[in-house]
């Protein structure tokens, strides 16, 4: 029977075969390889035994392969181009490429403000991919770690173990009311001015399920807030407050000009308080992904339209 010669081969060894024959020197070879010339030595003595033949041979010019090294090079070669091209193309990420499903969770306020504009914009660079936007809930964690979401983006928070986050941005609190609130023709306003008024929370599930931001938050002045209304639904939110003189308390995203009906109120602010009235915003996925040029993708292009959207809006929300 036939010797296998793949079977014991390390096939470090072939690479360095390869080199040899490409260079047929020693010293040139060695320094591709970034080994000294006795471990390359070495290598070629595992070689030569290995294949029961010399190789090559020593010529006034250096090295002059051997009519087997000759049939090997010319066999091997494209077998371990294509290997090496196989390798590198996992590293290679090409979003034209997708083909497959991406499901994305969003917080309601994220979904209400970007939702639309994400799609848009993941499309445009991945016509082929299926993608499915999901509103967060309370399973969203669990999800991830099944690998039936594929990345969700929220605001920080304590999540379960074996999921990662990154921060990829950061909104700014604002208030919104109806045109003819009280309150809408002021510049600024503060809390003490709504503290007048009920609130209309928007709940992001998973985050402030049982319990207001802005209740929270005015407790930090020695104010109360009544809620008026809470819901996962910013359009139910905004039926309320178009009819009564509720605010809803939101980011700095909100597509106000897509509501004529509604005026954005502006905080005024101490800088020493102003880290209370921000709010960052984290790319959250299965800790095993945290390298995936898949999800670095997704968070850059996240990143990038909260960027586009607050800068959009910002003489909506600066007065």
């Amino acid at each position: 029977m036939a010797k296998d010669l793949f079977l014991n081969l390390d096939l470090n060894l072939l690479r360095t075969f390869l080199v040899l024959y490409q260079e047929l020197n020693m010293r040139k070879a060695s320094q591709r390889l970034f080994v000294s010339q006795p471990a390359l030595s070495q290598a070629l003595k595992k070689l030569r035994h290995h294949f029961d033949d010399e190789l090559f041979v020593k010529v006034p010019s250096g090295l002059e392969s051997t009519p087997f090294g000759h049939e090997l090079a010319s066999y091997i070669t494209p077998h371990l181009e294509g290997l090496a091209d196989a390798l590198n193309r996992t590293k290679r990420f090409e979003p034209h490429n997708i083909n497959y499903p991406i499901k994305i969770a969003l917080s309601s306020t994220l979904m209400s403000c970007v939702g639309g504009l994400l799609f848009s914009e993941l499309k445009k660079v991945a016509p082929q991919a299926n993608i499915e936007l999901l509103t967060w809930n309370t399973n969203t964690p669990e999800a991830m770690l099944k690998d039936e979401v594929t990345i969700g983006f929220h605001y920080d928070f304590t999540l379960l173990q074996g999921l990662s986050s990154v921060p990829i941005g950061e909104v700014e609190g604002i208030a919104l009311v109806r045109k003819a609130h009280p309150l809408a023709n002021k510049q600024f306003v503060t809390l003490n001015d709504l503290s007048q008024y009920p609130l209309a929370s928007l709940v992001n599930s998973g985050w402030n399920d049982h319990f207001a931001h802005a209740v929270n938050l005015a407790q930090i002045f020695g104010l109360e807030l009544e809620v008026g209304i809470r819901s996962e639904s910013l359009q139910v939110l905004i039926d309320v407050t178009e009819a009564s003189d509720m605010f809803i308390g939101h980011a700095n995203l909100f597509p106000i000009t897509k509501y004529p009906s509604l005026t954005a109120l502006k905080f005024h602010v101490e800088d020493q308080f102003k880290k209370q009235f921000t709010m960052p915003v984290h790319g959250h996925f299965h800790k095993k992904n945290i390298n995936n040029p898949l999800i670095e993708w997704l968070n850059s292009e996240m990143t990038e339209l909260l960027q586009q959207q607050v800068e959009q809006m910002k003489p909506y929300y600066s007065h």
